[in-house]
Order: structure tokens, then C-alpha cells, then sequence
């Protein structure tokens, strides 16, 4: 599994970044599972959240085996520093750990919610005290929607935020504003040295359809052959700037995408051009949020 740094923070993480949102309503055989076929990949970067249902739970008990092998983050979607201290210490106590390497402030999709996690008494507050006990070696942001790339470009500039973690897939990068938006994020991204990561690689339309079964524990539809996989996580990789991609939530997917991960090679400029030429059959997986 090929690696790339992970901006200032140096650490080399692999570029399939295992997302432990899978693990959120699995029973522990079925995260062991899992957890070892990461393990096998040599996945070296676990990507967690105290809202993630029981993954934490499910993570645990690897911890006293792999903790020192893993680059650990773990994210708080509290926006006030209360309640965010509070999600931190949950987060630790779930995990079996003292410290994480990274913790995040999740989901800021919108400036409203920027503002909130900024000001004096925001989330914010909490993380960069956490950093100085620490509790925490590094903060990030992450975020979903249409507008993420935009809002994290102003995150960048109110506080020197050591990760970002925003959208990027072919379909998004179709559009031609999400795609402005995302290079001037990349800009300012490599003028502090951040570290990139990006979810939603392998989305392919938003929400199941009201009335429908999912057919996976992901709330958005994701591509699910291999060579969709393939194509989908070969275009994300492609981007030199991205260090990696979150995993989806889904177990069963898991194994498709870390094969297609193993597998990456660089897609010429028409190959890539070629896919969002196709972009139009498929939807954002942010329609109607």
C-alpha cells in the first residue's frame, strides 16, 4: 500500500485511510474482521468519532496491539468547548487510550457552523487545550456538503488547522464552482503545509431513495464493483495532493476498496477527463441536504 505524508505532521500514512464508521453497528467478530484485513493491507491510519456509534467500543480492545503501529484520530462534533472536552474524554475512555495523534471538529459543512466552533467558548477552544495537556498531538476539521471546500478555506485562515478532511470525487469535481472552490482550498493547503485527506471517494448518488432498503450501511449509494471501486479510488489518487481517503462505512465494501487502494496506479489527464465527461449518469452524494 503505497504512502504519502501527511503535510507538516510527517507521519506517513497509508493512502486508504481506514474509516472505523463501518465498525459503528457491527458485532465485534464482524470488527475483528475487519480490523484485520486492514492489518493485512498494511493500513497504518484509523479514522474514528465519538458518533460513530459503538466503533470506538469495537477498536478498543486492538488498541493494546496496535497503538503504537496506527496514526489514531478520533473527531468531536460538539460545537461549544463543553461539550466538546467532554466527547474527548468519552472518545478516550471508549478507545482504551491516553491520547490520540489527531482529534478534529467534524462535520462543519456551513459558515454558521465555522462561526460557532471559532469563537471564544467554541469547540475550538477545547481541542487546542487538549493539544497543550497532551491529550491530543494535532486538530483538524473535516466537513460535508457542497459548500466544504469554501468553508474549510476560511478555517484554514481563522486558525492553522494541522488536517482538513473534505469531499472529493469525480462527480463533485465535474461541477465547475466545486471544482474552483477545491483549488483554491488546495492552494492554501500547500502554503501551510497542511495535511489533505478526502472522503466520499467512492460515492456514486446521495441518500437511499425513502422506502427502499440500503443495500449498505453508508448513508449516501456507493459504487460497489470492483472495477467501478477501481475507477473511483484511482481518480481520487491521482490528485498528488491528497495524502488519502477515508474507507466507507460499510464492512462489506471494505474489501473491494482497499484491493482497489493496493491496486492504484496514476490516471492519465483524458482518463480523468473521461470520467467526469461521464459525471452526469450519477449524482452528488449531497443532493437535498
Amino acid at each position: 500500500m503505497e504512502k504519502r505524508r501527511l503535510g507538516r505532521l510527517n507521519h506517513q500514512s497509508t493512502v486508504a485511510i481506514f474509516g472505523a464508521c463501518a465498525l459503528g453497528n457491527v458485532t465485534q467478530d464482524e470488527a475483528d474482521r475487519a480490523v484485520e484485513l486492514c492489518l493485512k493491507y498494511g493500513i497504518n491510519h484509523f479514522d474514528a468519532a465519538r458518533s460513530y456509534g459503538e466503533a470506538e467500543v469495537r477498536l478498543k480492545p486492538w488498541m493494546p496491539r496496535i497503538r503504537h503501529q496506527i496514526f489514531l484520530a478520533t473527531k468531536t462534533g460538539e460545537r461549544s468547548a463543553e461539550g466538546a472536552r467532554r466527547e474527548l474524554e468519552e472518545s478516550l475512555e471508549r478507545l482504551g487510550v491516553d491520547s490520540v495523534d489527531l482529534i478534529q471538529l467534524h462535520a462543519v459543512t456551513n459558515f454558521d457552523e465555522l462561526d460557532q466552533v471559532t469563537r471564544p467558548g467554541g469547540a475550538l477552544e477545547a481541542v487546542i487545550r487538549a493539544k497543550e495537556e497532551g491529550l491530543a498531538r494535532a486538530i483538524g476539521i473535516t466537513g460535508h456538503g457542497h459548500l466544504a471546500p469554501r468553508v474549510h478555506l476560511e478555517a484554514l485562515r481563522r486558525f492553522p488547522f494541522d488536517t482538513v478532511l473534505t469531499p472529493l470525487n469525480f462527480v463533485l469535481e465535474a461541477d465547475d464552482q466545486y471544482r474552483k472552490d477545491y483549488e483554491a482550498l488546495v492552494a492554501e493547503v500547500k502554503r501551510q503545509d497542511v495535511g489533505l485527506m478526502t472522503i466520499k471517494a467512492i460515492a456514486r448518488g446521495p441518500r437511499w431513495p425513502e422506502g427502499t432498503q440500503p443495500a449498505y450501511n453508508t448513508w449516501y449509494q456507493p459504487f460497489d464493483t470492483a472495477g467501478e471501486i477501481q475507477d473511483a479510488v484511482s481518480y481520487v489518487l491521482t490528485h498528488p495532493e491528497i495524502t488519502g481517503f477515508a474507507t466507507a462505512c460499510d464492512v462489506h465494501l471494505l474489501p473491494l476498496v482497499l484491493e482497489a487502494a493496493s491496486r492504484y496506479r496514476p490516471l492519465t489527464a483524458s482518463e480523468a477527463e473521461a470520467m467526469r465527461q461521464r459525471a452526469d449518469q450519477y449524482a452528488s452524494p449531497f443532493v437535498g441536504m
